[in-house]
């Protein structure tokens, strides 16, 4: 356990506690020992000068692919917590479409193993809705729970099959757990490679509906009245779906929804001429969709941020666009396109820290998110006005697929603790190991 440590006269924004103004925070024992407005003074704590910078919550992300196992050579466990600390998250979630699925208490153990020993962050398993991601028979879900998983989801396919869907909903009640979706009617989608629209015609791409999306979001919020369970709407990209989400709200149905920085920063004119860094699943839709997730954003409707951290290898990318594989990397770049909407007054810095720290806390029920005393000490500290541009080739995940190389951003992680111990410092990982 490292000794105390007190951040000094930083901004500490902490939404769960209505903070907002310069403190003074302690750290005694791994935990938040106080936040104070009076300067403190405790004889041996290490000082952080914070001045000038935000004193956040760490940051949780619902939605990161580790890779790990199956595919180490895109992304492994330790890779990807080094690249979440870099991002200025304490917290992942990590999908079960690894390439030995993760439907069954082994595979759940073998991810948690690989998070002790990489010693960064906290990494919380999700467990596969059905066995193999086949959508065919329900995966052991008591099981993965009590090896370790926070939710279940198939990530990256729908569950077509309506009955099973059902089914799906109705066992997590007993579990009390979210049921995580992602939305695409295959039937609609079929083999298209870019959201319908003038680019895709421009460039002669078969076309994704909204539809395929927004078809898949009613049903299973239908579903949702039905049984009663927590559904969590993973990586929303329509118009329509917001639309609907926001409905199911003021109903009462236990919904959360995610948006990520790639989905409510570019529209899908970023294809450019076949840019395959822009290919990813729900694909980039048109501007109306983005400023539709902004305002979901600000108004409460969609609850969190999350990158949808797709690692892939270079040959995954370097070929015709509809062969290329969906994905982009996320964990590095969400501060800086997440307060890009601070910047443009669509978010109030409070708005955005809760959607990258209490948001997703609530909607898995998970550890972490705010700063109150005697909370572990993850923490985040920003330095709110430096300019940087991004730089794939300085990333500290394994890959490099990203359409924002070369962008300027306002805002950068400085440190991140994790249990009261400084794992990230001005571009160095603290490994201690």
């Amino acid at each position: 356990m490292s000794g105390p440590v007190l951040f000094r006269r930083g901004r500490v924004i902490d939404p769960r506690s209505g903070v907002d103004g310069v403190r003074d925070v302690l750290v005694q024992d791994g935990k938040v020992a106080q936040v104070s407005e009076a300067p403190l003074q405790l004889s041996g704590a290490e000082v952080v000068d914070a001045q000038g910078r935000w004193v956040l919550p760490g940051f949780i992300d619902l939605h990161v692919h580790l890779r790990e196992p199956g595919e180490e050579g895109k992304e492994t466990v330790l890779t990807g917590s080094r690249s979440a600390v870099a991002g200025g998250f304490t917290a992942v979630v990590a999908m079960p479409n690894t390439k030995v699925v993760n439907d069954s208490a082994l595979v759940t153990e073998l991810v948690l193993s690989r998070a002790r020993a990489a010693g960064l962050c906290h990494v919380y398993p999700a467990g596969a809705i059905t066995k193999g991601l086949k959508g065919e028979e329900l995966a052991e879900m008591g099981e993965l729970i009590s090896a370790g998983c926070v939710c279940i989801t198939d990530d990256g396919r729908p569950v077509m099959n309506a009955a099973l869907m059902r089914r799906a909903l109705q066992y997590a009640t007993i579990f009390d757990i979210p049921v995580m979706v992602h939305e695409e009617d295959l039937t609609l989608s079929g083999k298209g490679a870019m959201t319908e629209g003038p680019t895709a015609t421009r460039l002669g791409l078969l076309p994704i509906p909204p539809s395929a999306e927004v078809a898949m979001v009613a049903r299973d919020l239908v579903l949702l009245e039905e049984t009663g369970g927590r559904l969590h709407i993973a990586h929303l990209s329509c118009e329509g779906s917001v639309r609907l989400v926001r409905e199911a709200k003021k109903r009462g149905l236990r919904v959360t929804a995610e948006a990520t920085p790639h989905h409510f920063t570019l529209d899908d004119t970023a294809v450019g001429q076949y840019d395959t860094h822009a290919k990813m699943n729900p694909p980039l839709r048109l501007r109306r969709d983005a400023e539709a997730l902004r305002e979901a954003l600000a108004d409460g409707t969609i609850d969190a941020i999350a990158t949808d951290h797709a690692p892939h290898g270079v040959l995954d990318k370097q070929v015709e666009f509809d062969k290329g594989i969906n994905g982009v990397v996320g964990l590095e770049t969400a501060l800086g396109l997440t307060l890009a909407l601070v910047h443009e007054g669509v978010l109030s810095p409070l708005k955005a820290v809760e959607l990258l720290t209490d948001g997703p806390s609530r909607a898995f029920g998970l550890p972490g998110g705010h700063l109150a005393p005697g909370s572990t000490a993850d923490i985040t500290l920003v330095d709110p006005e430096v300019e940087w541009a991004v730089d794939a080739e300085r990333f500290f995940s394994k890959s490099r697929n990203t359409p924002f190389n070369g962008r300027l951003l306002k805002g950068r992680v400085t440190q991140t603790w994790v249990g009261g111990r400084l794992v990230f410092s001005d571009g160095q990982i603290k490994e201690s190991r």
